[in-house]
C-alpha cells in the first residue's frame, strides 16, 4: 500500500488519471474519479458507517474535498448500483453542485430520489440507463452492462477513453440461476476481453473465499424451515434494499398463510419503491400495515424488519431492548437474521442477538443456518473473470487492504504482470497511458464525518476526547484561591462522571491536591492558567497510578 503524500504530477493530454476516493481500505464510502483531458466523470458516491470507536459519528463520506474545485469539471455521476455504500453521499456532493448529470438504472434512480428527498433536495438531473446501453459522456464512451448482486438493476460499466478501455465492476456476483432472471453479462464480458482491456477495476469483497457464491434459490429451504418451525411471532431482519430477499420471505409467507408486514421506515420506502416499478411482485392481499397487525394472531404475521447490521436505532434493536411500541419477541417467539455481517458490524450484532435471546426469543442466523448467500463473487468467479478478459492492468477495487491483495493476487496467477496488479487505497492516483497503468501520486483521501448536521467539522482530535469520555470518563476539580493573601480558601471540590460510583474515593487526594496549590502560591503562581495545570497533573497522576485509567480531567481555579 502506498500511504506517504505525494503530489502527483500534471496530467499528459489523452491520459486517464483514476482517483479512488473511496472504498479501497473499507468496505464502504466508494467513489473513483476518472480524468481526461480536464473533465472528470465519478463512479458511484457513497457513505461508510461508522464502527465503535467513533462515538457519535453518524456517516462517513468520501474525500470530496479532493474535487471541492474541480466540480464545475464534473461531466457525470455514473452510479452501478443503489446501496447506501454507493449512493448514500450522493446528497452531500449534489449540494455543492446540484445540478450534476446522474446516470444509473431506473431502480438505483427511485432510490437515490429517495435519498434527495430525505435531504430536502429537489429530483437531479436522472438519466435512466438499461444494460446495452452505450453513450458519449464528453471524451468518454460509457457503456452499461447487467450484474448480478443483492439488489436489482446492478450495473458494471465500461469507459472507453483516448488512452485505453476501463470495466468497472461495481459490485458483483455470477448468480446462474437469478432470482429475477437477469445474468450477469459473460458475454459483453468476453467481447471487452476480445477488444482489448487496458485496466479491469474488480470487486475484491470475496476475493479471500475459494469456489463460487452460492445461489440465492439456496437459502429457500432454510427459509422453509423455519416458516414450518415457528409457531407464533416470526420477525426477520434483513437489508432494507435488498429485494430479492423481502421476495423470498413473502412467497414463503404466502405459502404458510402469513401476511407480510413491513418494520422500519427504510424498509417500507424501499419496498414500495421496488413494487411500483416491478422489481417486487406481491399481492395487496399479502401485505398488512404496522398499525392493523392486532387484527391478527402473531402465528399469521411475518414482521420483515431492518437492523440486521445491529443498528442502534433501527426496528429490530429497538424490539430487541423492548423498546419497540408496537412488537415485543419473547418467548417462543422466532427472529431470523436474512444476511451476512458486514466487517466492524460484529460486536453490534451479537449484541442484539443476546438481548433477544435473553427475552427469550429463538434466534436462527448465518452462523447457525443458510439463511444468507453473499451479494459478492468468489475467488472462482473472479479467476474466470480474469480468463475471459485478460486484461493488460488490474486495480481490485472494494474492500479492506486483505480482500484487494487477495485480487491482486488472482490477477497475476491469470497472467497479468506483476507490476501491472495494483494495491492501491484511497488517494492514490493512477495513470492510464499506452495499455500501463501506474500509481503516480498518494493524496490526502481522509474521512469525512457526518454527525447530526455538522459535515466535516468532526477531527481525531474530537474523537480522541470522546472515546476517552465513553471509556474512561469525566472529572471535574475546583478550588477557589485568594491570590493577594496566598490562600487556598476552600478545600477542592471533586465531581466525576463515568468513572466511579462511589465519590469517597476521591477523599485521599483532596488534601494532596489542595497541599499542591497552597505550595505554588507560597511559591508565587499567580497565573490562574498555572495552578489549574498544577490541579491536572496532581489528580491525573493519582488517577493512573491507582486506577490504571485516563479521564479528561477539567481544572477550574476561581480566584477571589
Amino acid at each position: 500500500m502506498h500511504s506517504m503524500i505525494s503530489e502527483p504530477g500534471g496530467l499528459e493530454k489523452d491520459t486517464l488519471r483514476i482517483t479512488p476516493l473511496g472504498g479501497l481500505g473499507d468496505i464502504g464510502r466508494n467513489m473513483t474519479t476518472f480524468e481526461l483531458n480536464g473533465k472528470l466523470v465519478i463512479v458511484d458516491c457513497g457513505v461508510l458507517f461508522p464502527d465503535e470507536d467513533q462515538p457519535g459519528v453518524d456517516l462517513i463520506l468520501p474525500a470530496l474535498h479532493l474535487i471541492e474545485d474541480r466540480l464545475e469539471d464534473v461531466e457525470a455521476l455514473l452510479v452501478t448500483h443503489g446501496h447506501e455504500d454507493h449512493i448514500g453521499a450522493i446528497p452531500f456532493l449534489l449540494q455543492r453542485r446540484p445540478d450534476i448529470p446522474i446516470y444509473a438504472s431506473r431502480l438505483t434512480l427511485a432510490l437515490i430520489k429517495g435519498k434527495l428527498s430525505e435531504h430536502r433536495l429537489s429530483q437531479s438531473n436522472f438519466h435512466p440507463v438499461v444494460e446495452g446501453d452505450r453513450i458519449q459522456i464528453g471524451g468518454f464512451d460509457v457503456e452499461f452492462l447487467s450484474v448480478n448482486h443483492s439488489i436489482p438493476d446492478a450495473l458494471a460499466i465500461c469507459l472507453r477513453t483516448a488512452a485505453g478501455s476501463v470495466l468497472h465492476t461495481g459490485d458483483f456476483k455470477m448468480d446462474q440461476l437469478p432470482l429475477d432472471e437477469r445474468l450477469t453479462d459473460l458475454r459483453g464480458f468476453a467481447r471487452i476481453g476480445e477488444e482489448g482491456l487496458d485496466l479491469f477495476m474488480c470487486d475484491s469483497t470475496n476475493a479471500e473465499t475459494p469456489g463460487f457464491t452460492p445461489q440465492e434459490r439456496t437459502i429457500e429451504p432454510a427459509l422453509e424451515r423455519v416458516f414450518s418451525q415457528a409457531k407464533q411471532k416470526l420477525i426477520v431482519a434483513c437489508f432494507a434494499s435488498h429485494v430479492h430477499r423481502v421476495q423470498q420471505v413473502l412467497d414463503v409467507a404466502v405459502k404458510h398463510g402469513r401476511k407480510g408486514v413491513y418494520v422500519g421506515r427504510s424498509m417500507q420506502r424501499n419496498m414500495a419503491i421496488a413494487r411500483e416499478l416491478g422489481y417486487l411482485h406481491v399481492d395487496d392481499s399479502a401485505l398488512i400495515d404496522l398499525k392493523d397487525v392486532d387484527d391478527y394472531t402473531d402465528d399469521q404475521l411475518v414482521f420483515i424488519s431492518t437492523g440486521s447490521q445491529g443498528e442502534p436505532l433501527s426496528a429490530l434493536s429497538r424490539i430487541a431492548n423492548l423498546e419497540h411500541p408496537i412488537i415485543e419477541a419473547g418467548e417462543g417467539d422466532v427472529v431470523l437474521l436474512a444476511s451476512s455481517l458486514i466487517p466492524g458490524n460484529e460486536n453490534s450484532v451479537y449484541r442484539v442477538i443476546n438481548r433477544l435471546m435473553r427475552n427469550g426469543a429463538t434466534v436462527v442466523h448465518k452462523g447457525n443456518a443458510q439463511v444468507h448467500v453473499s451479494g459478492h463473487a468468489s475467488e472462482g468467479e473472479l479467476l474466470y473473470c480474469y480468463n475471459i478478459l485478460k486484461p493488460k492492468n488490474a486495480l481490485p477495487v472494494h474492500g479492506e487492504a486483505r480482500h484487494l491483495i487477495a485480487n491482486a493476487k488472482l490477477a497475476i496467477a491469470t497472467g497479468v504482470p506483476k507490476e501491472r496488479a495494483l494495491v492501491a487505497e484511497d488517494g492514490s492516483v493512477i495513470d492510464l497511458k499506452d495499455g500501463v497503468a501506474r500509481i503516480v501520486g498518494q493524496l490526502d483521501a481522509e474521512y469525512i464525518f457526518v454527525d447530526g448536521q455538522s459535515v466535516g467539522d468532526i477531527g481525531d482530535d474530537e474523537l480522541s476526547e470522546r472515546k476517552i469520555l465513553g471509556e474512561d470518563g469525566f472529572i471535574t476539580v475546583v478550588a477557589a484561591v485568594n491570590l493577594r493573601r496566598k490562600l487556598v480558601v476552600s478545600e477542592p471540590h471533586i465531581n466525576a462522571r463515568g468513572f466511579v460510583a462511589d465519590e469517597s474515593v476521591f477523599d485521599e487526594i483532596r488534601q494532596t491536591l489542595g497541599d499542591s496549590l497552597a505550595a505554588a502560591l507560597q511559591d508565587g503562581t499567580t497565573d490562574t492558567y498555572e495552578l489549574q495545570q498544577i490541579l491536572r497533573r496532581t489528580i491525573g497522576q493519582w488517577v493512573s497510578k491507582q486506577y490504571r485509567r485516563r479521564p479528561m480531567i477539567l481544572p477550574v481555579v476561581i480566584a477571589t
